[in-house]
């Protein structure tokens, strides 16, 4: 059974910060391989956070939690080298109109730890391309 965290501060802290070399905010993963070069780049760089389920323009969206869990081991699985280490919380967020409680959404919450090993992206012709973290962008060296 999954721990969901309720934890409006925190959220609330989450969408008043930007996203850059430490946080990076995904509606959804829909390609295992584009979030493992970002999980790559806060590896190698200061670790962070990428905060699934809230969009680009910081609106809470909500994901399904297995499925988007199962995207980031894939991703670490197939595409990291050697793989990331991360953990991971899931936060429950009400949503409600008037009074009325309308639906929980999820919001999953990777954190992805530095590492002074040195991780590589696995291209599709298998060479490993090193990324680090630029802003908000990731980058490959």
């Amino acid at each position: 059974m999954m721990d969901f965290k309720k934890d409006d501060e925190f959220i609330s802290e989450l969408l008043k910060a930007d996203e850059g070399e430490v946080l990076d905010f995904k509606q959804s993963i829909n390609k295992s391989s584009k979030i493992a070069k970002t999980m790559v780049a806060f590896a190698n760089t200061k670790g962070g956070k990428i905060a699934i389920g809230i969009s680009d323009r910081k609106k809470i969206t909500g994901i399904d939690v297995d499925e988007e869990l199962f995207m980031i081991e894939k991703a670490n699985k197939e595409y990291c080298f050697p793989p990331v280490e991360f953990s991971y919380e899931v936060y429950e967020i009400d949503r409600i109109e008037g009074k009325e409680l309308v639906e929980e959404l999820h919001v999953l919450i990777i954190n992805v730890l530095a590492s002074s090993q040195g991780h590589f992206y696995k291209n599709p012709d298998s060479s490993l391309t090193r990324y680090v973290r630029v802003k908000d962008e990731s980058v490959p060296v």
